[in-house]
């Protein structure tokens, strides 16, 4: 056997010290937190409490169905109280390959993305650095950003409004914004209506403000090819879910014909999902959600997965404080990240219930927090007090 360095003892010796004086951690209970921001707006928290004193914050939001989440989590708990929350690889793997056969599902694999959220959120604190680092991170420090849902606060539903929005937008930083297609009325008229709001953009916002369209899978794949070849000469950024996201193989024919770049994920839950999608080459960014899809740990695996077939990865975001920085830390560390979805209007309160730790738009991009953990502490008293959970 070769002599080793010095240098390699020293650091050897170092690790052995940083793990020794880590603290031996056990899981003594979960604590969840419900809220209710508004209509639809239900959101669900959980902290996982240890018998060293390290709280994990993790995240189950679910639209309308965050009681049935809290539910699946009180199924988990028992399951994990009285392990060392480390190896959280290890966890997942318990939680999703091992406990039942029965493993999938919008409500189950959100349960367990808050469990996998905490665990990195305390193993990350036991050792004093940010989730981002034991990932291996950052690529990205700072993570680009878009404004979504921003047409909510457009009062006149008319092109002069939109163009207004647009330059309040870039005066406050902005470089892109995401907004519904309207509902309702005939496909031509929605088609009408959308190229007269897109066009008032871009000459407000000029050549360099993105635009994103969220067709919220109310179109076919023609007339989803049809609005796609309306809108491409004011160069959107892409065009989300155009269709319904069950069918991969429509999504092929829209990619394939589509002058504009197609987005879709946020409904797929696995690795195993978007590997379809992926395979059949349905969009060309991916919006896999950290809370829906099994968390840090999965969300990363999707986004490997996706840089195999060289797809961008823009992953979707509508929930809590929890939810938006556990995307950014896994995001951090993947090539293929493009933007992240950031629920603009939430920041000020996401601020005021973190004591100013939640990072806000600035030039476009977001900061990854710095502190340990997820880098953010919250206070659901506080939160519960000021929009209390109604069913």
């Amino acid at each position: 056997m070769s002599p080793i360095s010095r240098r390699a003892l020293l650091q050897s010796l170092a690790g052995g010290a940083l793990l020794a004086a880590s603290p031996k951690l056990k899981i003594t209970k979960f604590e969840t937190h419900k809220v209710l921001l508004g209509p639809r707006r239900d959101l669900l928290f959980l902290e996982i409490h240890t018998d060293g004193g390290i709280v994990g914050l993790g995240e189950g939001s679910l639209p309308e169905r965050v009681e049935i989440v809290e539910q699946a989590l009180k199924w988990l708990e028992p399951r994990l109280v009285g392990l060392d929350p480390g190896a959280v690889e290890g966890h997942w793997d318990r939680m999703y390959y091992r406990l039942s056969r029965w493993r999938d599902g919008s409500v189950l694999m959100t349960a367990l993305a808050a469990v996998d959220i905490a665990l990195w959120d305390i193993e990350a604190k036991r050792l004093g650095v940010p989730v981002w680092r034991l990932l291996g991170g950052p690529i990205h420090s700072k993570l680009r950003v878009y404004y979504s849902h921003w047409d909510s606060s457009v009062k006149a539903r008319t092109p002069a409004a939109f163009a207004e929005r647009a330059v309040q937008s870039r005066e406050q930083g902005w470089t892109a914004v995401k907004w519904i297609v309207q509902k309702g009325n005939t496909e031509a008229e929605r088609i009408e209506q959308a190229v007269g709001e897109v066009e008032a953009v871009r000459k407000a916002g000029g050549k360099s403000f993105d635009i994103c369209l969220e067709l919220w899978e109310t179109f076919t794949p023609r007339s989803a090819i049809e609005f796609a070849r309306a809108v491409a000469p004011y160069h959107p950024m892409f065009i989300e879910e155009p269709t319904q996201r069950e069918n991969p193989y429509a999504f092929t024919e829209i990619a394939a014909k589509s002058p504009v770049p197609v987005a879709t994920g946020e409904g797929l839950l696995t690795r195993f999902d978007f590997r379809h999608l992926l395979e059949a080459k349905g969009a060309a960014i991916i919006q896999p959600d950290v809370i829906h899809c099994g968390g840090i740990t999965e969300l990363r695996k999707i986004a490997n997965l996706a840089e195999v077939y060289g797809v961008e990865v823009a992953p979707h975001q509508w929930y809590g404080p929890i939810a938006h920085v556990a995307s950014l830390a896994a995001m951090s560390v993947c090539r293929n990240f493009l933007i992240q979805e950031w629920d603009a209007a939430r920041d000020k309160v996401y601020q005021e219930v973190t004591s100013g730790l939640y990072p806000v738009q600035n030039g476009g991009v977001v900061q990854l927090p710095e502190g340990p953990g997820l880098g953010i502490s919250v206070d659901f008293a506080e939160l519960r007090r000021r929009f209390p959970y109604r069913v």
